[in-house]
């Protein structure tokens, strides 16, 4: 049982962006609306194959919901790490944790470029991409111009599947690197220069 509820504005975004009206939804998954309302409200947390249903009908990972009940969602909260599920059109379907410059809510359903256009996003999303196109993970450090500075990123990237095996995207886990790891990557970005 969840502690408390909150609004899933993550679900409501993407039902709108696909076109559905929430008594569309209902119909397609065999339920009343006022069910599925009382799910994007937060009242209610579907049962596991509703939202096995729900994902495969709005393209998203049905362990959003589980996420929600995590001991790791607390934890994390306002920790330097940010959590995303993207398409496979690299739109992103859920974050958790954004730099402040992000709105949660209105990230979902863009690409990182179309939030900001810059050498890190461009990045960004070539990772993604492969990731996509090879179904492996990849690892790689990024450095993103946020707030007026550049924060430089440990980005892990994996494909995702459904339920049934089929790749519906990917997830991504950032950490900002502080302290002595970026000093670490600058001495050896100026050793790379120097000895070239």
């Amino acid at each position: 049982m969840r502690v408390s509820h909150q609004k899933r504005i993550w679900l409501e975004r993407l039902r709108k962006m696909k076109g559905y009206s929430q008594e569309d939804i209902a119909y397609l998954i065999h339920i009343d609306r006022s069910y599925y309302s009382k799910i994007e409200s937060g009242v209610r947390v579907p049962s596991k194959k509703l939202a096995e249903n729900l994902a495969d009908l709005l393209s998203f990972h049905v362990s959003i919901f589980e996420l929600e009940e995590s001991p790791f969602y607390f934890a994390l909260q306002g920790s330097p790490m940010v959590i995303a599920h993207f398409d496979l059109d690299l739109r992103y379907t859920w974050i958790f944790n954004p730099h402040p410059d992000f709105d949660p809510v209105s990230v979902i359903g863009l690409h990182d470029v179309e939030l900001e256009d810059n050498d890190g996003t461009r990045e960004l999303m070539k990772v993604k991409q492969e990731v996509i196109n090879t179904r492996t993970s990849i690892r790689k450090r990024i450095s993103f111009p946020l707030s007026g500075q550049a924060y430089e990123y440990d980005v892990t990237c994996h494909p995702l599947f459904n339920h049934k095996g089929e790749l519906i995207g990917g997830s991504s886990a950032s950490t900002q690197l502080i302290g002595e790891d970026v000093r670490s990557a600058e001495i050896h970005s100026c050793r790379i220069v120097f000895d070239n």
